[in-house]
């Protein structure tokens, strides 16, 4: 059986909420083997519900922490450290999300880790950055969203400013995270060398402001909101049809023609004032009042079957729970399971080192022993570890 992609890289998760562990999840589905290392405490998203899986494992928790394996580890102890630097001694990537001058003052500096253990790639991650005006200030995905501009983007034009529905930042922040270590461990088999990789949620909040930075810096002119509409192009927002709102996304002229037979509306339509889309989208509220009262008189499921065959992106605006039994998305198995647990899917396939889900979430310090034993720890001194603290025996949460 061909194996996954990242099978033999070792991976140290000490990081915490969801950028750091979902980069580590996603290095786990394609076969490396990660160790989440948790405080005695637990990740504090093991509480961030309801609703709960289990031993108060929150959906939150549940859904970045599959195919780790799992230790609670004390590093605020001296002998909590010692298992750490054991551990990274033959690990190949290292993630945290530790305030800025943890480590260092654990005795693991940016240069001690360098020397100390050249082959690993140090994935960190941060609000700011560890230096400039807010370097080490802490920072959360919604703070991001504010500070970035983010908001200033999202939500009706006579409305507020709005969150993203998502923790955006945080995700895009743990896609290039897994990005970036990919390219380090690729770049360690021509210099035999680690590196650090210094990710920051800001940096990684500006990186998507596409198009609006660029709108700002060729008009100087700061971006409006447009609610579900585009920007620049229309007609690309949401309709009312007959049984629940529907999406129209219309992406060049031909498109637009093509959504007009489909609508059996030419003659209304096709004229000169929306013939290319510069002209749509300057006469943006006489198109919709138009394509609202035709498009209200359809039956969405039956509009999108349409207006898919002849080519125009187009759908029903589902819940969640309409997407994730939608027929499409079951043939991509985006639904999978594993035992008692169900989760979303790989979205990336691979088609010669496929990954996987092998197994759920594990209870904190559930592998304790596995683990040290796998290290080199004795019997006998895993119950001082034990015994001193350092590790917290695994417990039901209640």
């Amino acid at each position: 059986m061909t194996q996954p992609a990242l099978t033999g890289v070792r991976v140290i998760d000490i990081s915490r909420v969801l950028a750091g562990p979902m980069c580590g999840q996603m290095l786990a589905d394609h076969g490396a083997d990660v160790y989440k290392v948790e405080p005695p405490t637990g990740d504090e998203t093991r509480y961030w519900g309801p609703p709960f899986f289990r031993d108060n494992q929150s959906a939150y928790f549940t859904g970045l922490n599959r195919n780790k394996k799992n230790i609670s580890l004390n590093l605020r102890t001296d002998g909590g450290q010692e298992v750490l630097r054991r551990m990274l001694k033959d690990a190949d990537v290292l993630i945290e999300n530790f305030k800025a001058g943890t480590l260092a003052k654990w005795g693991l500096s940016d240069e001690v880790i360098r020397e100390e253990f050249p082959q690993l790639v140090h994935c960190r991650i941060t609000g700011y950055g560890v230096d400039g005006p807010l370097g080490g200030a802490p920072g959360y995905d919604a703070v991001m969203q504010a500070y970035s501009g983010l908001m200033s983007i999202n939500g009706e034009a006579d409305g507020p400013e709005m969150r993203i529905g998502i923790p955006l930042v945080d995700i895009v922040t743990s896609l290039n995270a897994m990005s970036g270590i990919l390219m380090a461990l690729r770049a360690r088999d021509t210099t035999g060398r680690g590196q650090l990789i210094d990710m920051a949620l800001l940096d990684n909040a500006l990186s998507i402001l596409h198009p609006h930075a660029y709108t700002f810096l060729a008009s100087g002119n700061n971006p409006k909101r447009t609610g579900v509409s585009h920007p620049t192009i229309a007609p690309y927002e949401t309709f009312q049809a007959a049984d629940g709102p529907f999406f129209l996304a219309v992406g060049n002229d031909n498109q637009f023609r093509k959504a007009c037979a489909v609508l059996g509306a030419e003659a209304e339509l096709c004229t000169p004032e929306f013939e290319t889309n510069p002209l749509r989208v300057e006469n943006r509220a006489k198109l919709r009042a138009k394509l609202s009262d035709i498009i209200g008189k359809w039956n969405r499921d039956e509009l999108a079957d349409k207006m898919i065959e002849a080519g125009v992106p187009a759908g029903p605006v589902n819940q969640v729970s309409d997407a994730l039994a939608e027929p499409q998305a079951l043939h991509r198995n985006m639904v999978v399971r594993a035992g008692e647990y169900t989760g979303l899917g790989l979205p990336i396939k691979l088609t010669d080192t496929p990954g996987s889900v092998r197994f759920g979430p594990r209870r904190r310090g559930e592998d304790n022993k596995d683990i040290l034993a796998e290290f080199g720890y004795s019997e006998a001194e895993q119950h001082d570890l034990a015994n001193t603290g350092v590790i917290s025996a695994y417990m039901p949460e209640n």
